[in-house]
This record gives structure tokens, C-alpha cells and sequence, in this order.
């Protein structure tokens, strides 16, 4: 570990451990790790700036929130909470540092729910930062030059009036105070939101908004076994109102080895999370961390579990080992089919071909995935697993197939080029091209890259200029012209 590697370079230095990691369990982490000086438990703000000066002046350390050892026992803190808000950490060495990555925010701290995998709701409560604050570090941090701001408040419209205020601050500002290419993205519960919450978000500049919603699961039993509640029918509903008008970016979780969730209910939560067409489907692997409800009623909640981080899920009484080393090449083909945008048009054309359900098609291309091409492959050979397995599936139309891969591939990269399992071998191409870009609406501006192709089960052409891509989508525009 770096810290007893920094120990053993610097022996009078001292090592100071926090974060969700060392919280809950402060006594067992100084008993096994002796390199360890301290533990902050909780909040860090201020213990941290307290610590530091009583390191520096070698006394003083009773500081709540601060685990440490006592000659042969542990003074233990219980997790610290501040009562005032923590001090801001935004000034001109972290927009520096920044230099246009992403820009986490938190307004709030805290969670009005307690669902039994997650910490967030141990925090006592909601507390919200002062709204002025939250404006004016909205402002700063959209000016920094990133181009997503994320803001890390675990329930965002907890507080239904002020999620209001402040996304119709990002609306009012957009163009303004906020660059035009500034995104906020906002993680919420979708069946908390109420009709004109939804027609502020149904207003919101293309682009200027993203939502990250967690369903976690359909499986109402499981829902509520893990205190997780949740109005299912509203959050379909809520979802679909929200993805229907194409001006935000809609991603939506789903978590795999929750109880009394088997492949069956599994699966019927994936197809429910997928047929509401966000333009992300997130599957992730449930891990009990220290501290939360999951990891210390062990009766209640019965499974193995890795010891070491990320402390993940590998069996439950509902689904075994290899059921779940079957959902990770799952959510291995969602990820590089779907959720990286460059093969969605050809999964919905395979979809209604098929007649496949989505949880089915992708585990089964997953399993076939994983066996041909394994994790690290390029995206060209990837497409050609992709186009071999596809091909041999009944009802498709290998002509309309190799078209609806070539149309993904040109809108959702800027290389211009596609693999040679998909190029159109046609003599009279070039001839073709120069006929459709001489034409003044179909022109090529200058300095602009374009990827060109012609289509097979149709004597059309298909072209993308590389100039702008669609903010929520990601992808470039494609224009089909016949000839």
C-alpha cells in the first residue's frame, strides 16, 4: 500500500486515513494496518485542519471525528457531522488543477432515505448548503472551463422547491453566466418528481441538463426488503416524460445481486429499464461497504461477498457465482453496444427482427463476446464479432444489417473510416461521391472531415461531417441521399 511505502521512506511522517473506506470500521483498520497514524471518521473538513495543527504542535487530539491509538488501546470517534457548512474548495489552484475535466459540486449533504446498501442516508439527514452559495459555485465552476459539472448531492429533489430554483437558474443562465456548452448533471429520484418539475426539465436548452436515475431494481419485494422506497409505476412514467422530448441526457441504474432479485426478476428489470429508452442503462454489481445496513445485519441479508475492496457481491441465495459472471459479459455487451452510442440503430433494428428480449440478446452476445474477442479488443474487431453473431441470428437481413452498421458507426465516431467488414465494395463509388458532393446542399466545408459510404439493400449514400455532435446523444448528424 502507498501508505506504508511512505512510512517506511519517511518514518516521522504521519499517515492519515478517511472517506466511506475507514468510517465505520476506524478500530480495525489502525489494529491492522500499524502504519496507520490516524483515522477521520466522517466529515474531514474540519477534523483534518484540527488534526494538522495538533500533529504539529504534538498535543490536543481529541478532536471528534479523529480515531487514533492510545498506547495499547484506540480512541475511537463516532463519525463526525458538522453543523455549519464546510468551507468552500474552489480557488484559482483547483481551477488550474481543473484544466476542463469534470467539476464535481455538492449543495447538499445527506439523504432522506436509508436504503440498506448505501452510507448516504447515515449522514443525519439532508443538510442543505446555503442556495446563494450553490448559485454562485455553479457560475464559478462553468466558467472553468470543463464541460460538465456534476453535482454530487445523493437525492437532488429531496427538496422538490429548491431543485426547482436551481434548475431554473441553470436555464435562466444558459448562454450567459453559464457557456453554452456546459452541461450540469443532477443525480435524483425520478418518482419524487412532481408535473412542473418535469415541465421545468421539459424546458431546458438541449444539452444543458443530464439526470442520473436510480431504479436499482422493478422487483417491488426487493425494493422494499432493502428499504428502498420507491413508486415504481410513477418513476416509469416520470422517466418517459422526461426522455420523450430529447433535450436531456436520461441515465438510469440498475444494481444485480440485490435480495430475492434472481435472473428472472433480473431480467425483467433490465427489459423494464430498457424499453424506457434513456440514452444510458447502467448495470452495476451490488458491494457492501462497511458501515452500511447489507454488511452488518448478516442474517437478514445472507451472501458472500469479496473482503477486500470493492467489497462486491458474488453470491446470493437468489443467484449464484456464475449467474452473476454471466450479467458482468452482460453489462460488458450493454456498455460497448448501447452505452457508448455506436451501435444503438443496429440493436433496434435486431430487436424487432429477432424478437429477442433485450436482457436475452445481450447476455447471450455477451457470452459469445467474451469467448471470441475477450476484454481488450479494438473497436474494428469488435464490430466484426459483432456483425459475424448478428448475422447468424434468424430473421435478419444481412444487406440491411451491414446498412444499419454503417450508418452507427459513421454518426457515432469522427474517424471517417469503417472496418473492412463493413466497407461497400462498389467501382463506381468515387464517381458516385463526387456526384452527391457537387450537389451545393451535400458540399463538404472546407477543413470539416467527412466519412462517406454507400448503403447495400438500398441505392442510397450516407454521409457525416465531423463538425458538431448532438449534445445529448454525442452523435454527429447523418444525411442519406439517394442516387
Amino acid at each position: 500500500m502507498i501508505g506504508e511505502k511512505i512510512k517506511a521512506l519517511f518514518p516521522s511522517s504521519a499517515i492519515i486515513l478517511g472517506g466511506p473506506e475507514v468510517s465505520y470500521n476506524a478500530k480495525d483498520v489502525l489494529k491492522e494496518y500499524s502504519w496507520c497514524d490516524f483515522v477521520i471518521s466522517g466529515e474531514g473538513e474540519y477534523s483534518f485542519a484540527f488534526l494538522c495543527d495538533a500533529i504539529k504542535t504534538g498535543n490536543g487530539f481529541d478532536i471528534p471525528g479523529v480515531c487514533r491509538r492510545s498506547g495499547n488501546d484506540f480512541v475511537v470517534s463516532e463519525p463526525y457531522i458538522a453543523k455549519d457548512e464546510p468551507p468552500s474548495p474552489y480557488c484559482e489552484e483547483y481551477f488550474a488543477a481543473l484544466n476542463g475535466r469534470i467539476a464535481y459540486l455538492e449543495t447538499s449533504r445527506g439523504c432522506p432515505y436509508s436504503c440498506a446498501f448505501c452510507l448516504s442516508g447515515r449522514c443525519g439527514g439532508v443538510r442543505f448548503f446555503d442556495i446563494k452559495r450553490a448559485k454562485h459555485e455553479m457560475l464559478l465552476l462553468a466558467k472553468s472551463g470543463t464541460q460538465t459539472v456534476k453535482l454530487v448531492d445523493r437525492t437532488f429533489n429531496a427538496n422538490k422547491a429548491r431543485a426547482k430554483e436551481l434548475w431554473r437558474f441553470v436555464i435562466r443562465e444558459h448562454g450567459k453566466g453559464i457557456p453554452e456548452n456546459v452541461c450540469f448533471h443532477f443525480e435524483i429520484a425520478g418518482d419524487i418528481l412532481d408535473d412542473e418539475s418535469i415541465e421545468i426539465l421539459n424546458s431546458a436548452p438541449k444539452g444543458s441538463i443530464q439526470l442520473e436515475i436510480g431504479m436499482q431494481s422493478f422487483n417491488e419485494k426487493t425494493l422494499a426488503y432493502i428499504n428502498r422506497k420507491t413508486n415504481t409505476e410513477k418513476l416509469k412514467e416520470n422517466i418517459k416524460r422526461l426522455v420523450d422530448p430529447e433535450n436531456l441526457h436520461i441515465h438510469i441504474d440498475l444494481i444485480a445481486g440485490l435480495p430475492f432479485e434472481d435472473m428472472n426478476s433480473f431480467a425483467k428489470s433490465f427489459d423494464t429499464g430498457y424499453y424506457l429508452r434513456s440514452n444510458m442503462l447502467q448495470l452495476g454489481f451490488l458491494k457492501l461497504l462497511h458501515g452500511a445496513a447489507m454488511r452488518d445485519d448478516k442474517e437478514k441479508y445472507p451472501c458472500e461477498f469479496l473482503k477486500e475492496p470493492p467489497y462486491e457481491v458474488i453470491s446470493t441465495p437468489w443467484i449464484s457465482k456464475d449467474e452473476l459472471a454471466v450479467l458482468h459479459k452482460t453489462e460488458d455487451a450493454l456498455e460497448r453496444l448501447c452505452n457508448s452510442g455506436r451501435f444503438t440503430g443496429t440493436i433496434d433494428y435486431v430487436l424487432e427482427k429477432t424478437g429477442l428480449s433485450p436482457f436475452d440478446f445481450f447476455r447471450n452476445f455477451g457470452e459469445y463476446a467474451a469467448e471470441k474477442c475477450g476484454a481488450f479488443v479494438s473497436l474494428d474487431d469488435y464490430t466484426k464479432t459483432a456483425f459475424e453473431y448478428l448475422s447468424s441470428l434468424k430473421g435478419i437481413n444481412i444487406s440491411v444489417l451491414k446498412d444499419k452498421m454503417i450508418c452507427d458507426r459513421l454518426c457515432s465516431n469522427s474517424f471517417g473510416k469503417l472496418p473492412e467488414v463493413l466497407k461497400v465494395q462498389n467501382p463506381d463509388i468515387k464517381k458516385i461521391r463526387l456526384s452527391i458532393e457537387s450537389e451545393e446542399d451535400n458540399r463538404r466545408k472546407p477543413g470539416i472531415k467527412r466519412g462517406f459510404s454507400l448503403l447495400q439493400s438500398e441505392k442510397a449514400a450516407v454521409f457525416a461531417d465531423y463538425e458538431n455532435k448532438d449534445p445529448v446523444t454525442g452523435k454527429y448528424v447523418l444525411k442519406k441521399v439517394y442516387y
